[in-house]
């Protein structure tokens, strides 16, 4: 073949190989697997998305439900290119299965998507005057919080119980007593944060222990939750990971980065979610106030995700085994 011939023939191949990326590019499938809360925001964040450059064409199959059993699914073989669960615990569950990189929380702002915090549902005008983390173990008081061994939301109500005990200077001991003597209060275990939510609506208890992102989406769906967050809370980080062994790592990232962008920011903050980038966080500050006993679970009083998973979720010897088996609750997802 003359090389003229051979040189055209060579830019044709080159020509289809990019119109063939191209065109796979455009209409990547992503598969997002997240927790129960964010099924709302993330619709808004997916359409915006959509109207990137990057994004444009891209389609997306979801799906929501409690975050520890997400992760499971996930970690049993449930197709996803990316997670947007509730704990880091969670995710971790994914690096031991091999899926999900050991060093996901290096990515930018931790590898987290969105914050919020801990706080109390009440019910209207707060009757049981329900201010502090004291109050919840009054005689009488109903409380309600999400099964920890199905729900990445429970766990965090669990952490903050404990830490706020801890910050208020009682010791590990007195203050593991505390979660104790809290769940011998809880009347409901739903497998998530959300259906705990539909719990509280529904009229049972008389406080909820609950993300702040999860009472303000309610109001935006016309629920009208009052809430009140306590002096001592804890701020949840809510990370969001590619898996490795996905097709679209490419896209993915590229997801992820406009996820934490102003655009998708600023949709996190209008659905209840605190900011994570900065720029952002202060244009909401008004509506984000920050509180000073506000705790992470890196605090030496937590000592991070993987202690505190061994210290109160093992299934086996974690202390919430041996609260739930002491009051009949619970004991696995």
């Amino acid at each position: 073949m003359p090389m003229n011939k051979v040189k055209l023939a060579l830019f044709a191949a080159l020509l289809a190989a990019l119109a063939a990326a191209s065109a796979a590019a455009a209409g990547t499938n992503l598969s997002l697997v997240g927790y129960s809360t964010p099924k709302a925001v993330m619709a808004k964040i997916v359409q915006a998305w959509q109207q990137t450059p990057a994004g444009k064409d891209s389609s997306f199959s979801q799906s929501y439900g409690a975050s520890t059993d997400q992760a499971r699914a996930v970690a049993n073989g449930l197709e996803a290119d990316l997670v947007f669960l509730s704990t880091g615990d969670d995710v971790n569950l994914l690096v031991d299965a091999g899926l999900v990189d050991s060093k996901w929380n290096r990515q930018a702002y931790g590898g987290i998507a969105a914050d919020t915090v801990v706080v109390f549902g009440v019910r209207n005008g707060n009757p049981k005057h329900i201010k502090g983390w004291k109050d919840l173990i009054r005689p009488g008081v109903q409380v309600l919080t999400p099964n920890p061994f199905s729900s990445g939301s429970a766990k965090w109500n669990v952490l903050a119980a404990y830490g706020a005990q801890r910050r208020l200077g009682k010791t590990d001991k007195q203050a593991t007593a505390y979660v104790q003597r809290l769940f011998k209060h809880v009347v409901s275990q739903d497998t998530s944060g959300r259906n705990a939510t539909n719990t509280f609506l529904a009229g049972k208890g008389d406080v909820l222990i609950t993300y702040e992102s999860e009472a303000l989406n309610a109001r935006l769906n016309g629920q009208d939750i009052q809430y009140v967050i306590p002096r001592q809370s804890m701020l949840i980080e809510l990370p969001m990971a590619v898996l490795k062994n996905s097709s679209n790592k490419d896209v993915a990232n590229k997801f992820i980065q406009f996820v934490k962008a102003p655009t998708a920011q600023a949709l996190f903050a209008q659905f209840g979610f605190r900011p994570v980038n900065p720029k952002v966080a202060k244009t909401y500050a008004d509506k984000f106030p920050a509180r000073p006993g506000i705790f992470k679970v890196d605090d030496k009083i937590i000592g991070g995700w993987r202690h505190a998973d061994d210290v109160w979720f093992d299934p086996n010897k974690g202390r919430m085994v041996q609260i739930e088996r002491a009051i009949g609750g619970p004991t696995s997802g």
